[in-house]
């Protein structure tokens, strides 16, 4: 849209919304949020924006893939309001998620090359710390340790009170021992066992990689596209103040 605006053109809301394909209503909602600056008014009260307007229409929807639509119109309400340094860190703080999450990602992928294949089938049914201590020949202690850090997910018997280790309980349990004995620490271990249960185990998991992957670089291209609409909106912004 921003293509076709010269320097002084006047839009209305309207105008604004069909070039982004949003309805009117929006427009005054971002408005009101801070998102987009303060509009003019006609001498009869009607809103008037103008191609600067469009440019920050611009830099928030491109902003929001990213950063998620809560930051993204905090950081336009921050730039709107002058505020450059909340801004920046905002952003600084989007890209230093995505960081922790690429580390999350390597972390997992270095762990999984690290793992030998499970190759004793565990007993069927539900079994109690006791045993799987025995099994693992590891002490129960060990086993409440890495409850405590978020390794095994035993639940609790209603009755006695027991810990009570299912299936995936005693393969997480069975994951955590490898890497132990691997040299991992516990909160190496802890991002595997979190992806592992979540994708219901090792192959789907193994599977997860490359779609968890493209997503984060999609993550990553969205920044990119995010921070050079909002530097185009500064740049204009600058330019229609003299700064």
């Amino acid at each position: 849209m921003r293509k076709n605006l010269k320097s002084g053109v006047r839009l209305r809301p309207v105008d604004l919304a069909r070039g982004h394909g949003l309805s009117t209503q929006a427009i005054r909602n971002y408005e009101e949020a801070g998102i987009l600056p303060a509009a003019d008014r006609t001498s009869h009260g009607y809103r008037t924006y103008t191609p600067l307007h469009a440019r920050a229409l611009d830099a928030f929807l491109a902003l929001v893939p990213g950063h998620g639509h809560r930051t993204a119109a905090s950081i336009m309400k921050a730039v709107n309001e002058g505020v450059l340094d909340d801004a920046f860190r905002l952003v600084d703080e989007s890209h230093a998620q995505l960081l922790d999450d690429r580390r999350t990602l390597w972390a997992v992928e270095r762990a999984l090359r690290d793992l030998a294949p499970l190759t004793e089938v565990p007993a069927s049914g539900d079994t109690f710390i006791g045993p799987l201590a025995k099994r693992l020949g590891v002490r129960p202690a060990t086993l409440r340790a890495w409850e405590r850090a978020g390794l095994v997910q035993p639940r609790r018997d209603r009755q006695t009170g027991y810990r009570v280790y299912d299936a995936a309980a005693v393969r997480d349990a069975r994951l955590a021992h490898q890497l132990r004995r691997g040299g991992y620490r516990l909160e190496q271990i802890a991002p595997l066992l979190t992806e592992v249960r979540s994708a219901g185990g090792l192959e789907p998991l193994d599977a997860a990689l490359g779609t968890w992957r493209e997503r984060l670089s999609a993550r990553g291209r969205a920044l990119l596209a995010g921070a050079a609409e909002l530097d185009g909106y500064l740049r204009a912004a600058d330019r229609r103040t003299g700064g």
